[in-house]
């Protein structure tokens, strides 16, 4: 996942407010939150900002992908190794001896599964980040070696 400075990085950096933000920092933050689109910005849509705004188009992927619970698995960037799936606290709770130890998945009530070499999610009313009494967890997130996972 970029951080708002990798953002900052790749926008005009002029400050002009266009956006409607005060700076092309909080414009970067915003885009971070996904409270603001790269097309918000009439200067990086010029000619002479087309490779950055490409650029920030591959690194914020819309937030249409994300689950109830804010969750995007980039799946170009997953490899299936299982980690997210034997880190997250949920799995491990509902199927300690399948999925929670890094075996095959005994249990349907399981939130991170590989299929076809893909992290895949289901059952998002468990999630610890859905729902009245969510929670800030990032099992999922820490444990990914590709940065595959990220919430919005």
């Amino acid at each position: 996942m970029a951080s708002a400075m990798e953002i900052y990085q790749y926008l005009p950096r002029t400050n002009c407010k266009e956006c409607g933000k005060s700076s092309c920092m909080a414009f970067a933050a915003a885009l971070l939150a996904r409270e603001v689109t790269v097309d918000d910005c009439p200067p990086l849509k010029e000619e002479k900002n087309k490779e950055n705004y490409d650029i920030l188009v591959k690194l914020l992927p819309p937030a249409e992908s994300a689950s109830e619970t804010g969750m995007i698995v980039h799946t170009e960037l997953c490899t299936g190794c299982g980690n997210c799936v034997v880190a997250c606290p949920v799995n491990v709770a509902e199927d300690p001896y399948g999925a929670g130890s890094g075996k095959a998945p005994t249990s349907d009530k399981i939130i991170l599964r590989v299929e076809d070499g893909v992290v895949k999610l289901s059952n998002v009313e468990s999630c610890r980040r859905f729902g009245p009494q969510s929670r800030l967890c990032s099992g999922c997130i820490a444990t990914c070696p590709t940065k595959a996972i990220e919430f919005v």
